[in-house]
């Protein structure tokens, strides 16, 4: 009775769950590390994440931006010529 306490809390084995959550803790780790979390200091490290997303989302908007522009100085005249040409002719 107990022991099905224990895994009824547990959600299983005691150990079985013990290993998921270690490996799963180790995962989320590298994954968090590498957005640059610290567990040592992780207020400051979710400010730098936030403030790093912030800065890099205003960088990708200025990116796009200039690709666009790039790309409808050819675009849009040929654009423009085109429907120029195909323009149906008074009847």
């Amino acid at each position: 009775m107990a022991s099905e306490n224990i895994n009824r809390f547990f959600g299983g084995e005691p150990l079985s769950v013990f290993f998921r959550l270690v490996l799963l803790s180790i995962l989320i780790g590298v994954v968090l590390s590498a957005f640059g979390l610290d567990p040592f200091n992780i207020l400051e490290s979710v400010r730098k994440l936030v403030l790093n997303v912030w800065n890099m989302g205003f960088d990708a908007i200025a990116w796009v931006w200039r690709y666009f522009l790039l790309g409808a100085v050819i675009v849009i005249p040929i654009w423009l010529i085109v429907r120029l040409v195909n323009t149906p002719r008074g009847r």
